[in-house]
């Protein structure tokens, strides 16, 4: 079912280019990802006994500062959202690994495809030729509790994501 999900969700955001264009230029849409991001959260936070994980995931420190990330190329910033979406990706799979209990299980399945679509998005989309290269130099932090992927989830969309729409923007929207 999670790949049929993740299917149509592609599906729904069309080709990743044009996709990616409606994406910066309308900004209802990144709004709505802010909001979804903050539904999960919450939705998480009321689950009744999440489990502490036994192994803690790594998860990626989003946190930035608004006058370095200016001073960074498109690509680069791409690159580095890149990085924090896989190790996103890869600590919703840890952690889906150790929650049994069904409403933390279905709020990591939807950060999943969340998650998952937007790294599929942003990798189909490069202004360099050649293929990504996972070079992550992450700053990154061992977290065992299942809402803090959440947490990270919803700061990078409403930082790190957003202000990269933004400046693609400036670009894409004439």
């Amino acid at each position: 079912a999670g790949l049929l999900l993740l299917t149509s969700f592609l599906l729904h955001m069309e080709e990743g280019h044009a996709n990616l264009t409606r994406l910066v230029c309308d900004n209802r849409l990144i709004q709505k990802y802010i909001g979804e991001a903050k539904d999960m959260e919450k939705k998480a936070g009321q689950c009744q006994a999440l489990p502490t994980l036994n192994c803690p995931m790594v998860l990626p420190l989003v946190d930035f500062s608004l006058q370095q990330w200016k001073s960074k190329s498109n690509e680069t910033k791409r690159q580095e959202i890149l990085c924090d979406l896989a190790l996103l990706v890869g600590a919703v799979v840890e952690a889906q690994g150790q929650v049994t209990q069904e409403c933390g299980a279905r709020q990591l399945s939807q950060l999943y495809r969340h998650t998952n679509s937007f790294l599929l998005l942003l990798q189909t989309f490069s202004w360099e030729a050649g293929p990504w290269e996972p070079g992550c130099s992450m700053h990154s932090v061992e977290q065992t509790h299942v809402t803090s992927i959440f947490l990270t989830y919803r700061q990078l969309v409403q930082g790190k994501l957003r202000f990269f729409f933004h400046d693609l923007a400036k670009d894409l929207c004439k």
